[in-house]
């Protein structure tokens, strides 16, 4: 059962309640002036405005780009699934590495945009505070600095090349355009500033779960570092994986577990996004700015399945229909052992007229965010209004990001523990038994671990491994070519018109 203490603001968009389990009880009156001085609860009215995007990646700006299926959809994990080619076209054309500027999903690019805006208010608030001590000034400006790094490095991963700022400007947001390089450094220069105050804990105290923390703050340093093979920076992410392990606040937890409602919040989970029940507010299909569930549930599930289903898999009969996207790769399943405990965690099967077929139908769905039983409630449109929460940072990443820090790119483990145990703690808890920690079974292990979780096609880039998605499977009308081009989507098109003289954005090589 979720404990919820309330935070109202005044935004611009809408009201809002707190985005995690016993954050705040705060109503804040005050209104910061621009440029004027900030209360604790101006500032925390910027602040709690800023997590509230979080809530919206699902059906970001009405258009259902979840950050995992827009991941995962260039990756070789899954297929689009859904009605026909047609059923949502443009994630159709994503999934074939086939964006254009004017048929690409763009929900992202608003939403985050929108979240730095709004990080960039709560900084603002926080550098122009009054009778507020230095301590809690320094906390609150910590979790929007990793707030503005976080929405930004999305940017920089789908788009490369993108407008950036730091002042309080109005949308479209008009600004310079710099260099995926300059974005990285920006991204670095706010974790730094994060790491360096050392004013956020290693773990959420009960009551703040769903906050910014240190351990948060690390792995989002080791995904952006590792994602820009930044060699010079290698040593310290070893390190601060390490430290995350040896402060023995978080803990690999049996691995179902992790995706129910008791797993919210669990001992491995060191950043997730709360996604409350429907009596706090349901989202409607007339706005997706408003309320706090995810649609991504219903969006992932097989279309028209029957009641009381049993998962082949599991044998579980928990789940729910839904709109049949997303279907899982033959493939996929197949890179499981047959004890490993995440392969019935994280895929389902269900048995042929159980469910309707849909387009690139395998029989296979993503378990991990499914939609089940009881997690749905109204107010609101009950298919947008799932409680599942979204996992974005968990313990198993940093034994994982040590392994490869050593065995792929040679950095020296220093003090910590080894390559060999980072990789043994994984696959032990998985109910596997050792192999050796070898560059392609430290690369398959990750592969295993976070099916579903949007980490795929990011690791085949990184890695130079992209070749793998030029495919040719008619059979499942998928025919795509992979170029390094691909790397970055192309920049929406109504983006670009909003831009003109100094600020006209250049499109991405696509």
């Amino acid at each position: 059962m979720k404990k919820i203490f309330n935070i109202l603001f005044i935004a611009a968009l809408l009201g809002f309640t707190a985005c995690n389990d016993d954050f705040l009880t705060i109503q804040p009156t005050d209104k910061q002036m621009a440029g004027g001085s900030a209360t604790e609860g101006a500032i925390m009215t910027n602040l709690a405005s800023t997590y509230q995007i979080l809530l919206f990646d699902s059906y970001a700006d009405n258009n259902y780009n979840s950050v995992v299926l827009m991941s995962d959809l260039r990756s070789d994990d899954i297929f689009k699934g859904g009605g026909d080619a047609g059923d949502q076209a443009m994630l159709y054309r994503l999934s074939l590495l086939d964006a254009t500027p004017t048929e690409i999903p763009q929900g992202l690019w608003t939403i985050y945009y929108s979240g730095l805006s709004r990080a960039n208010n709560a900084v603002l608030a926080c550098e122009n505070a009054m009778g507020v001590s230095e301590e809690r000034v320094a906390e609150m400006k910590s979790e929007a600095l990793f707030l503005r790094a976080y929405y930004t490095h999305w940017l920089w991963k789908f788009w490369g090349n993108i407008p950036y700022f730091t002042a309080d400007l109005p949308a479209p947001y008009m600004a310079p355009q710099y260099t995926a390089d300059e974005i990285y450094a920006f991204i670095m220069e706010d974790i730094d500033a994060i790491i360096e105050s050392a004013a956020l804990p290693m773990k959420a105290v009960k009551g703040n779960d769903g906050r910014a923390t240190m351990a948060a703050a690390y792995m989002l340093k080791a995904r952006v570092v590792m994602y820009q093979k930044d060699e010079s920076r290698y040593a310290e992410v070893i390190q601060e994986m390490d430290e995350i392990i040896s402060s023995n606040e978080y803990s690999l937890v049996d691995f179902a577990s992790i995706w129910s409602k008791e797993g919210e919040f669990c001992d491995e989970s060191i950043f997730e996004v709360n996604h409350l029940p429907g009596e706090y507010g349901g989202k409607t299909w007339a706005s997706g700015w408003a309320g706090y569930g995810t649609n991504l549930p219903a969006f992932i599930s097989p279309n028209g399945l029957a009641a009381d289903t049993p998962d082949l898999l599991s044998g579980e009969t928990i789940y729910k229909g839904g709109w049949g996207f997303g279907p899982v790769r033959l493939s996929t399943l197949a890179l499981f052992e047959a004890d490993d405990v995440r392969r019935s965690a994280s895929i389902n099967q269900f048995e042929d007229g159980t469910y309707s077929e849909r387009f690139q139908n395998t029989g296979l769905f993503m378990a991990k965010y499914a939609a089940r039983v009881g997690y749905n409630e109204p107010p609101g449109d009950t298919d947008l209004n799932y409680e599942n929460n979204l996992r974005i940072f968990r313990l198993a990443e940093t034994y994982l990001n040590i392994a490869e820090l050593i065995v792929l790119h040679g950095v020296d483990q220093g003090s910590g523990i080894s390559a060999q145990a980072a990789l043994d703690a994984i696959r032990t808890r998985a109910g596997l038994t050792s192999i050796p920690a070898t560059v392609e079974n430290i690369k398959l292990e990750r592969r295993r671990e976070f099916v579903g979780e949007g980490m795929r096609f990011w690791d085949l880039v990184r890695w130079g491994d992209a070749d793998v998605l030029t495919e040719n499977l008619t059979e499942y009308s998928s025919v795509r070519t992979w170029t390094p081009a691909k790397k970055y989507l192309p920049i929406p098109q109504s983006e670009i018109d909003k831009t003109d003289g100094e600020f006209k954005l250049e499109q991405n090589n696509y």
